[in-house]
C-alpha cells in the first residue's frame, strides 16, 4: 500500500514538474529580448537547470514504468501459478463490487 502512495506521489511531482518546466521555458523566450549581464547568466542558469530537472524527470518516469512492468509480471506469474485463487479471489470482489451497487 505504501509503494502505491510512493507512486501516486512520484506521478504527481513528476507531472508537476513538467508544469514547471513549460512555465520556465515560457518566461525564458518571453524574456529574450531582456538585455544585461546579471540577465543573461541567470537564463543560462535556469536553462541549466531546466536540463537537469528534464534528466531527472526522465529517470523518475523510467523507474515509475520498471516498477509497473515488475508489478504487472509479478501479477500475471502468481495467477498463472495459482489460477484457481486469482478466479476465487475475482469471483469474491465482483461479489463484494456487485452487493455494493445493489445497495444503491
Amino acid at each position: 500500500m505504501n509503494d502505491q502512495v510512493n507512486e501516486v506521489n512520484r506521478d504527481k511531482l513528476v507531472a508537476d514538474m513538467k508544469t514547471v518546466i513549460v512555465d520556465a521555458e515560457e518566461l525564458l523566450k518571453a524574456t529574450a529580448s531582456a538585455a544585461g549581464d546579471r540577465v543573461v547568466a541567470a537564463r543560462a542558469k535556469v536553462e541549466e537547470s531546466m536540463k537537469v530537472a528534464k534528466v531527472k524527470i526522465a529517470a523518475a518516469e523510467d523507474a515509475v514504468k520498471d516498477r509497473a512492468r515488475a508489478a504487472a509480471r509479478a501479477t500475471d506469474d502468481y495467477v498463472h501459478a495459482h489460477p484457481w485463487k486469482a478466479v476465487g479471489t475475482a469471483a469474491a470482489v465482483g461479489v463484494i463490487i456487485g452487493m455494493l451497487i445493489g445497495r444503491r
